[in-house]
């Protein structure tokens, strides 16, 4: 129950809490370019949240595998060259940034091929946009967060597992998609609307997305008060159980 609670926390921090882009002003670039239309914005999201998902997969598994200290794949290696308890003390994580944007770059392509073929009319919309998913600095973002929960972590109890990561992943791309089509429903709504001269183009737009920030404050607390009522019913069960098994041995 513990895991699964965790795995609740994280997804719903991820997505509504610690908006990537609302909460920590990164992947700004698609927000702002790509949310004139509300088709366009939702496939920029689903496209987004693709990319980081296998970004993430990828990210969790090198990391684990190859550059913290310790790794196996890496010690493995380093054995055949040096004494196996410097081998164990090598650490690759200084490469993590290039590993990572290798690993974005990589899926990117591979979402742009099977856009281009399978849904043309949104690639031609997503235009300059879906080559630049790959500098998009929500993914990297992504995969420095699940690398902070890895590397330097004192508890091993602690440490992330790769469903861990995909939660943040999944549900990072799934906030990235509730923001920016939020974001293009309202911008078509301003086509309509008498918007005074200084504030037309990219200035109403940021006004927008300082508003709809704010908005999403109000979901600060929601993760502890969660963790605390289902924290309290767990206990409440448990309790309940014991009493139970009690009275029947009596």
């Amino acid at each position: 129950m513990n895991y699964l609670l965790e795995i609740l926390l994280i997804g719903i921090g991820a997505a509504l809490i610690n908006n990537f882009v609302l909460h920590y002003f990164v992947g700004i670039c698609p927000f702002i370019g790509v949310s004139r239309q509300v088709v366009t914005a939702f496939g920029m999201g689903c496209a987004v949240t693709f990319v980081i998902s296998i970004a993430a997969f990828l990210s969790w598994t090198v990391t684990t595998y190859i550059l913290v200290p310790g790794a196996p794949l890496s010690s493995w290696i380093a054995e055949f060259f040096i004494s196996a308890e410097r081998a164990s003390r090598i650490d690759l994580t200084i490469l993590s940034y290039i590993v990572y944007i290798f690993a974005i770059a990589s899926s990117v392509q591979f979402v742009e091929m099977y856009v281009r073929k399978f849904f043309p009319p949104l690639y031609q919309s997503f235009g300059v946009f879906l080559p630049l998913i790959t500098t998009n600095c929500a993914i990297l973002f992504a995969c420095l967060l699940i690398m902070g929960h890895i590397v330097g972590v004192d508890n091993p109890e602690d440490v992330w597992d790769l469903g861990k990561s995909l939660t943040l992943a999944v549900f990072g791309g799934v906030g990235f998609t509730i923001a920016i089509v939020i974001m293009a429903g309202i911008r078509e709504e301003l086509d309509f609307c008498d918007i005074p001269g200084p504030f037309r183009g990219a200035a109403i737009t940021l006004v927008v997305a300082g508003i709809l920030a704010m908005a999403f404050m109000g979901f600060t607390g929601v993760d502890s008060g969660l963790k605390k009522v289902l924290t309290l019913s767990t206990v409440e069960k448990t309790i309940n159980g014991d009493h139970l098994d009690h009275m029947k041995n009596n």
